[in-house]
């Protein structure tokens, strides 16, 4: 379940921080975590001691009780950030089934609060979403081009270019485009 830790690793001592950070940062204690997680409170100490690294599973556990996608925790430690991160090195996801286009503009760091995502939706595209990765989050949506309906927490809003909604996210939400038009947009998180 775990793998014990070198003292001069220091990748393994800045993972080690950030998930007593991540705890702490929701008020859980050890024990909490331990029931959310289903991890033993004697690992989570160990953890976030830097006395073991966590296995692939266990960080599995971790990841999902704290609403983060394993990649995003491990950017979270990484040494450092490009400053400039050309367009051709940003990574683009599509959805085969949507269409629906993702780019990460600026992608999750360690040393930075924020990301940047540019997305683009076809006409006539809805995409729901049943709860927020992390209660809170922070998002600011700035629509460049086309038309976009947004549902935050059941309530709608609905964009033309140039528009910017700025919101927290605590439920779920959806974005729709109409049927005559697209949208492209920069969605900004925090």
């Amino acid at each position: 379940m775990e793998n014990l830790v070198s003292a001069d690793n220091d990748t393994e001592q800045r993972l080690a921080a950030r998930l007593k950070q991540l705890r702490v940062e929701r008020g859980w204690s050890l024990d909490q975590l331990a029931t959310a997680s289903q991890v033993s409170r004697a690992t989570l100490s160990r953890l976030e001691n830097g006395e073991v690294s966590p296995t692939t599973v266990v960080l599995g556990k971790l990841c999902a009780a704290y609403g983060l996608a394993m990649s995003r925790l491990l950017r979270m430690v990484e040494d450092d950030f490009p400053p400039v991160l050309r367009r051709a090195e940003q990574s683009v996801w599509t959805d085969p089934d949507t269409g629906f286009i993702r780019r990460s503009v600026s992608p999750p760091s360690r040393a930075l609060a924020g990301e940047a995502l540019e997305c683009e939706l076809g006409a006539g595209v809805t995409i729901s979403y049943a709860a927020s990765p992390r209660p809170g989050m922070e998002h600011h949506l700035l629509l460049q081009e086309g038309k976009l309906s947004v549902t935050v927490d059941g309530r709608s809003h609905e964009l033309l270019a140039g528009d910017c909604l700025r919101y927290q996210l605590h439920g779920p939400s959806a974005f729709m485009t109409p049927p005559d038009s697209g949208a492209r947009y920069f969605l900004f998180l925090v």
